[in-house]
């Protein structure tokens, strides 16, 4: 009888284990645990990002992100613009991606992005996402999502990162949303613990380690990003889904804006 009790709890324990983590979680979202706006600082970031496919293993895909951060003034709101240029292989891999964020809690405000010339844009806020219909060609004009909680813009991730509230042993529920997909989802995210890696001068910083894991369509991903403790500057990412692996390895200030370099007078 007690050898079937401790089996007993033992299994109850495994069961309510994600209930407990998730519990314990910090819900990240506009209105909830605040994110720390102050760690985002303005400027251009630049990324080299790979991927591979160990199937065919003599091929490397590659992109190179710029992320330019600022911040202005849209309706009278103080707010953080983001604008990102995505540079590939080909012209097909082109992307470009405009987004008004609040600069107080990084509200979503609006979202935009063009891929091989079509246009999706979105005025965004805490009750409801719809189509712009101001913009001239916008494919999603007639979109329109209604939410039951205020979420953060997905496809700004990586400054959401650099904003949370990182410490050992934390956990953030984020409510992210993909503009124009599926309803938003909570996201589990956890302090996995530190690590001390090297910069491209050979220096070392120590960095928090903030994990994802789940499952996708059938298939299995896991996500790691190094974010330094100092900064808050995401400097690394690993993943891999679906056997296929990919990195974000953030750039040296020193990094050309070929934007200003190559453009037309």
């Amino acid at each position: 009888m007690f050898d079937f009790l401790l089996l007993l709890i033992s299994l109850l324990l495994v069961l309510s284990a994600p209930i407990i983590s998730r519990a314990q979680a910090d819900t990240i979202r506009p209105g909830k645990t605040p994110l720390v706006t102050a760690a985002l600082k303005p400027g251009l970031k630049q990324y080299l990002v790979y991927f591979q496919d160990p199937k065919r293993e003599r091929i490397l895909g590659m992109w190179f992100w710029m992320r330019d951060i600022a911040v202005e003034t849209h309706n009278g709101v103080k707010s953080f613009t983001i604008r990102q240029n995505w540079y590939g292989s080909d012209t097909n891999s082109y992307r470009s991606v405009y987004s008004i964020n609040s600069m107080d809690d990084f509200a979503p405000i609006y979202h935009s992005e063009t891929i091989r010339g079509k246009t999706s844009a979105y005025n965004w806020n805490g009750a409801f996402i719809s189509g712009a219909d101001s913009v001239e060609g916008n494919t999603k004009k007639d979109f329109h999502l209604t939410f039951d909680a205020p979420n953060l813009n997905w496809n700004l991730d990586i400054e959401t990162f650099e904003m949370l509230p990182l410490a050992e042993g934390k956990s953030f529920l984020i409510n992210f949303y993909d503009a124009g997909l599926t309803p938003p989802e909570y996201i589990l995210y956890k302090v996995t613990g530190s690590e001390a890696i090297t910069l491209m001068d050979g220096r070392k910083t120590d960095c928090w380690k903030l994990t994802t894991e789940g499952n996708h369509n059938g298939r299995a991903y896991s996500e790691t990003y190094w974010i330094s403790k100092s900064t808050h500057e995401f400097l690394k990412e690993e993943d891999s889904f679906g056997g296929t692996y990919r990195y974000k390895i953030k750039m040296p200030a020193m990094a050309p804006d070929f934007r200003q370099k190559f453009a037309r007078s």
